[in-house]
């Protein structure tokens, strides 16, 4: 393994309940133990990049209702194609080449998958996106 896969892997988190078994499908698998360890390194920057993107849209979404931010969330990653391809970056960066190649096989699954973590992620830290004193200057 080269230096950069090593150090990639390295840095991911364990994920003690995503859980590897024999008889999982191979999205799966490579969900459980690729995708999952990534939205945890990668939690934060979700977060700062969904406040940015929350300031780029006009802080609309703090004029919201919690079911309507929930729903905003869903909109933002789903239907705004220039989102969801930074969101996709930033989990692609971080696959090894055997990753990277294994989420070519079948992209179109593992970019779903991307993007319920993502989401899950999102709607998990809903109290980071409460508005501050210091968000407004």
């Amino acid at each position: 393994m080269d230096t950069r896969d090593a150090q990639l892997l390295a840095a991911r988190p364990q994920i003690p309940s995503a859980r590897i078994t024999a008889g999982m499908s191979k999205e799966e698998y490579f969900q459980n133990a690729t995708l999952r360890p990534i939205a945890k390194l990668q939690n934060d920057l979700f977060v700062l990049v969904f406040k940015n993107y929350i300031t780029k849209h006009k802080n609309i979404f703090y004029n919201l209702t919690i079911e309507k931010r929930l729903a905003y969330i869903d909109t933002a990653i789903y239907k705004d194609i220039k989102f969801r391809n930074s969101l996709k970056g930033m989990f692609i960066g971080q696959f090894t080449i055997n990753e990277y190649e294994n989420y070519t096989s079948n992209s179109s699954a593992f970019n779903k998958r991307m993007m319920n973590l993502t989401q899950e992620r999102l709607k998990s830290n809903l109290m980071q996106f409460e508005i501050t004193g210091a968000t407004l200057l």
